[in-house]
């Protein structure tokens, strides 16, 4: 980062409506993942259906978008976010309606899945971090964890609600206005606030010349597709979210049917859920002002490994009402700072120059993982009878993730684009 350039408070001041399009845009994609264990029950009950199966409907559209993530960075790079997220967001907010109409036949539970995960790759965390990070210097960290904060908002607000519909109107029901009811909302926030820093530079550009010229293109600094491929830095960082991806994931998506097999009401395991939602707000925020003063590695590094005391205060013969009190709390801190301390920590060591396809393989791991850790989490229960199993490798797996992210090198600051030349930075 430059030394020159607007402050901290000049940036807020500027891009403050985009950080909050871009929350509610994220929540939104978490809308419908955060509701898996929610229709767990209701839905397999009516169907027959074992965990197993409903489980791999959520795998389906999380494998669809890691393989379209990359596909999509190009676009991000080439075209900008706004062009892509508009659309993005009717296609999702169509797909999730669509789930209102299941009948119960196999086939149509799997193409809504895949039709919901080819839609919901255009407003997954890339276009949006995309977007902030490439305004945000000073308060990097800080705009990104707000943003990331969507997913967290909408685990505080989507249990408790989806709850109440399904036992007012009906699961099917419940699909249809969680999605128009959200989807609503993200489309008149984007439509009027979400521009990335190809449109703030027009934008910037025409006042300059008092009127609207031919803009100039937009000169990001970083690392070239082919150099991010040979980053080792860039390689731990994803393995890492992969793994602890996983096994975050497959709790969430199990989390609620975990709570109930070990004597919790259901109504108050989706109160619960939003206890870690709250928490969830508080770590994106402390996590991203931390990512802001301190080395990341090491925020994003602990922050990731205590992830693991969720796992081990929920095991059998260990768990207790304060430890499932306390193990929501550090999963919804932890939970969705991993795709803010990727994000993070990607544009750190790979630059924005081709952030879109970095970050695109990265959220196509992560997004890969989460499609295979609802199944796993599945077939373990369906295997052993229980979750013990998980829960250990979970305990075992985060703490060797975060591990990995604690022992990474310094970062490069990338300078802004002299009119000659680029330079980096090391710190």
């Amino acid at each position: 980062m430059s030394g020159t350039g607007p402050t901290a408070a000049q940036e807020w001041k500027q891009h403050w409506t985009l950080v909050l399009a871009s929350a509610i845009g994220f929540g939104f994609f978490s809308v419908m993942l955060s509701t898996v264990g929610l229709f767990m029950e209701p839905v397999s009950a009516e169907f027959g259906w074992s965990r197993t199966f409903y489980s791999s409907g959520a795998s389906i559209a999380t494998i669809m978008t890691a393989l379209l993530s990359p596909f999509f960075g190009v676009l991000i790079d080439r075209y900008g976010s706004r062009k892509l997220a508009l659309p993005g967001v009717l296609l999702t907010l169509t797909s999730m309606l669509l789930f209102g109409l299941t009948n119960g036949a196999a086939w149509q539970w799997i193409a809504l899945w895949v039709f919901f995960g080819a839609a919901a790759v255009t407003i997954k965390s890339t276009i949006w971090s995309a977007a902030v990070l490439g305004v945000f210097e000073r308060s990097r960290g800080l705009a990104l964890g707000l943003t990331m904060a969507g997913t967290a908002l909408s685990q505080v607000i989507v249990p408790p609600l989806g709850n109440w519909l399904i036992a007012e109107f009906g699961w099917r029901a419940a699909y249809v206005w969680l999605g128009l009811g959200w989807g609503s909302i993200t489309f008149v926030l984007c439509l009027f606030f979400f521009f990335d820093a190809r449109d703030a530079a027009a934008r910037s550009q025409a006042k300059q010349a008092g009127e609207a010229a031919e803009v100039e293109a937009v000169e990001l600094t970083g690392l070239t597709v082919r150099e991010g491929a040979r980053d080792w830095a860039l390689w731990r960082v994803g393995i890492s979210n992969f793994v602890v991806m996983l096994l975050t994931q497959g709790l969430a998506a199990h989390l609620i049917p975990i709570m109930t097999d070990a004597g919790v009401s259901r109504g108050n395991a989706a109160l619960l859920s939003s206890l870690g939602g709250v928490a969830g707000i508080v770590g994106k925020l402390i996590t991203g002002a931390l990512l802001d003063r301190y080395r990341p590695n090491w925020i994003g590094g602990l922050t990731l490994g205590a992830a693991a005391l969720t796992f081990a205060a929920l095991m059998e013969g260990v768990r207790s009402p304060a430890l499932i009190v306390f193990a929501l709390i550090v999963n919804g801190y932890a939970a969705g700072t991993k795709t803010q301390i990727t994000g993070f920590l990607t544009a750190s060591y790979g630059g924005m120059k081709s952030f879109g396809v970095l970050y695109g393989v990265m959220a196509a791991l992560m997004a890969l993982a989460a499609g295979f850790g609802p199944l796993v989490a599945g077939r373990v229960y369906d295997v052993f009878g229980g979750y013990e199993w998980f829960l250990l490798a979970g305990a075992i797996g985060c703490t060797l993730g975060g591990l990995m992210v604690i022992s990474l090198p310094a970062y490069p600051k990338w300078e802004k684009k002299e009119p000659e030349a680029e330079t980096v930075a090391f710190a």
